[in-house]
């Protein structure tokens, strides 16, 4: 697939490039959309660009080469909390549970990120997956504050509430905290 581009600026073709890419993504074409992103960090490096590169490579299992890419994305910007959630999630699907946290932990802590409520529900079922339930309700808890309307996160505390507590024990945790 090739893009026609009447200005030449490559940040402006890339940042174009991202955004088909997304709207790619919405349709369902992630073969058409990895192309894209392809394209895009070729143009001109992004770490928005290499970050949906990688997302694209980890749904062919090609965890390795995804975390590669969110290297890059995190060398061009170290501020750009994604690649490190992306990171973590990529770690977890490689069965390497404890060398995630601290790529989670990271991504709570980058500057610029909208979605702050994914590291901590990812942390959340990483502590499960270890049985630490105080850090896995912590981090179930802090999720939801951060973003209460998440149906992610509603689906994930039913089946958490479900396997872990007979009784309303969480809810203590959880005012607890905030």
């Amino acid at each position: 697939m090739f893009v026609y581009f009447e200005n030449d600026n490559s940040k402006d073709m890339a940042i174009a490039l991202i955004q088909k890419g997304i709207q790619f993504i919405q349709e369902n074409k992630f073969s058409d959309a990895k192309e894209l992103f392809e394209q895009s960090v070729t143009h001109y490096p992004t770490a928005e660009g290499y970050t949906f590169l990688a997302w694209m490579i980890s749904k062919d299992g090609l965890f390795e080469q995804a975390i590669e890419y969110c290297r890059k994305a995190i060398e061009i910007d170290p501020d750009y909390g994604n690649p490190y959630n992306d990171i973590g999630s990529y770690y977890v699907e490689l069965g390497e549970v404890e060398e995630s946290i601290k790529w989670f932990e990271k991504a709570i802590d980058a500057k610029r990120y909208d979605s702050k409520h994914f590291p901590y529900l990812n942390l959340a079922r990483v502590y499960l997956k270890l049985n630490n339930l105080p850090e896995a309700t912590h981090n179930f808890c802090k999720a939801l504050a951060l973003k209460p309307s998440s149906e992610e996160a509603k689906k994930l505390l039913i089946e958490f509430e479900k396997d872990n507590y007979t009784d309303d024990s969480w809810y203590q945790q959880f005012y607890n905290d905030n």
